[in-house]
């Protein structure tokens, strides 16, 4: 009787310990699905205006075409698959205060009082800084990227630019810069943890320019305009996480 006692409790202790687990992916299963559910309603909504949409991200590009020349698609498919793939693309970047509000209802419960506060901040400014990076990246970069090349044709090179190379090319442009605006909340994080401390951050400036330019090297296509239009903000960002980093450290620094 005993031994049979043993291996009820046994498992009755599995059971519990194994449910938490369970209920833990159902959850994950829900939110994954009401992402998807928010970006599929995106993009019923955008589909209609997928050709006006490429359109306007083409602006840059063929407000700087010489006069007569224009886009072209190589692909049999290529004038519809590709204007749907950026609606897309766009449908997830809008989503993206959604995505980050299921992320944040996911691990919230988990986070001390104190943490939410001071984690909540950085969510919201996170999709904020990567919609900033985007919107630079368009009205400055662009602009002034896409100038330099068309000026700097060989004569008798007619530029015709294909839509889907076009489209990879912006839209690894828009990554790079989204993610090398996240740097503040990067900086802020590290020091909030404990990794680091802004003093530390400070000694280490030289290496981290250096850094933000090779950064902007692998990221950007190989031209020497858009990877100094990265560094360049990259380095500014920096700054401002080491200046608000000093409000997220002092607590670790405290504890020592």
């Amino acid at each position: 009787m005993s031994e049979s006692e043993n291996q009820a409790e046994e498992s009755t202790s599995s059971t519990q310990h194994s449910l938490p687990l369970i209920s833990h992916l159902l959850e994950l299963r829900d939110r994954l699905l009401r992402v998807i559910l928010v970006v599929m309603v995106l993009f019923l909504s955008l589909v209609y205006f997928a050709n006006d949409i490429y359109q306007y991200l083409a602006i840059p590009l063929t407000s700087q075409l010489p006069e007569g020349s224009s886009m072209i698609a190589t692909g049999v498919a290529t004038p519809f698959f590709t204007p749907i793939k950026l609606t897309i693309v766009l449908s997830i970047f809008i989503a993206i205060p959604a995505i980050l509000h299921q992320v944040w209802a996911f691990i919230a419960p988990g986070l001390y009082k104190h943490e939410r506060r001071l984690v909540a901040p950085l969510v919201i400014s996170s999709a904020l800084l990567f919609y900033l990076g985007m919107v630079f990246a368009y009205y400055v970069v662009f602009p002034l990227a896409f100038s330099f090349f068309t000026s700097t044709a060989p004569d008798g090179v007619t530029i015709a630019t294909d839509i889907s190379s076009y489209l990879d090319f912006v839209l690894k442009l828009f990554f790079a810069f989204g993610l090398a605006f996240e740097i503040p909340i990067a900086t802020l994080v590290l020091c909030w943890t404990g990794a680091t401390t802004p003093e530390k951050l400070k000694q280490k400036r030289p290496y981290i320019v250096v850094g933000a330019f090779v950064f902007g090297m692998l990221l950007t296509p190989p031209d020497v305009i858009s990877q100094t239009l990265l560094a360049i903000p990259m380095l500014i960002l920096f700054e401002v996480g080491l200046l608000f980093a000093r409000f997220y450290a002092p607590k670790q620094e405290n504890t020592m």
